[in-house]
């Protein structure tokens, strides 16, 4: 059986799909191709359990003869917008998406009324493939890194043990700590931190480490995806933002604080770990602000102007709780 898994972006929402992959492949012995945008392809570049890697560069009208000729025998539409549904009915074969929850999520940012599921987006991701007899194994996600595929801590000067890894951007500044405070949480941690961020996130990295004291590593702009995963796979826990890295952090079984601004766990996509795992993670928030949440996704400012959200986190809550992480 050939399946098509679409799920084109991002980093969180990608590592999320991949106990559904790991399913279709054990449990139903499908030949599995995923299609995803190009920057995010190497999420998929060793995961044993995919045959084939799609990228999509700009529109879906570019890839359809390319998956066209593969007849597939089912898709798993795990993105669930307008092009992933025209991609289907081009393609014309059976398949299936995910309650997505948007209705909820709306009525919640903007009413708050509270209509959603307790129920984690994995669990959801496998209504898309429950035709196929396929079931969550409780085995969490997975993270693969490419063969031969090594990161020497000596060459980037950092430690390699004993350090608190920091994860600090996020594609919506309304999910982001505020400069100040990542500042003072950094000063505020005794052990190594080590900070890890993309190119985005490099001046940043590079403020900070210069502010918060020696003990402090910046790393933001220096690893592609696959050194932060490792450097993360080393720590003793993971501060993170509600972004993919948090994801990833989970993937790799890593003790985490995460920190919530404008969203909020309930929407389904909190840490996730294998069921036999007690793995500690901690989320950080303003749980009593009337204005949160305020999107599902996330926003360039805050639309009231105050970001309590943020501004209203305590930084030793913070720095205390990463550090109680480290002790267990």
């Amino acid at each position: 059986m050939r399946v098509l898994l679409i799920r084109l972006s991002s980093i969180g929402d990608i590592v999320l799909t991949t106990p559904v992959v790991r399913a279709l492949h054990q449990q139903a012995g499908a030949e599995v191709h995923v299609l995803v945008k190009k920057s995010f392809a190497p999420i998929w570049q060793a995961n044993p359990y995919v045959h084939q890697v799609h990228t999509l560069h700009r529109e879906i009208s570019e890839i359809i003869p390319q998956l066209r000729a593969l007849q597939f025998d089912y898709i798993a539409d795990l993105h669930k917008n307008w092009r992933s549904l025209h991609l289907r009915l081009v393609l014309r074969r059976r398949g299936r998406s995910f309650p997505k929850l948007n209705l909820q999520k709306w009525l919640l940012t903007q009413f708050k009324w509270d209509l959603l599921p307790r129920r984690h987006i994995v669990h959801r991701y496998f209504e898309a493939v429950r035709p196929l007899d396929v079931h969550y194994d409780g085995q969490g996600l997975d993270w693969f890194f490419p063969k031969g595929h090594h990161l020497s801590h000596l060459s980037l000067g950092i430690p390699s043990k004993g350090y608190a890894a920091f994860a600090i951007g996020a594609a919506h500044a309304t999910k982001r700590l505020p400069f100040g405070k990542m500042e003072r949480i950094c000063r505020l941690l005794h052990s190594p931190v080590v900070l890890l961020g993309g190119p985005a996130e490099s001046e940043d990295g590079t403020q900070l480490a210069r502010l918060a004291g020696d003990h402090v590593y910046n790393l933001c702009g220096k690893t592609d995806l696959h050194g932060s995963a490792a450097v993360m796979q080393r720590a003793d826990v993971v501060l993170t933002h509600d972004t993919g890295m948090m994801h990833i952090a989970a993937a790799l079984r890593r003790p985490i604080v995460s920190v919530w601004g404008n969203t909020i766990p309930e929407f389904g996509m909190y840490p996730f770990y294998p069921d036999d795992t007690s793995v500690p993670w901690q989320a950080i928030q303003v749980a009593s602000l009337p204005c949160r949440p305020c999107s599902k996704i996330g926003y360039h400012r805050c639309p009231k102007g105050h970001f309590h959200c943020m501004q209203q986190l305590d930084e030793v809550t913070i720095a205390s709780a990463v550090e109680a992480m480290q002790s267990k």
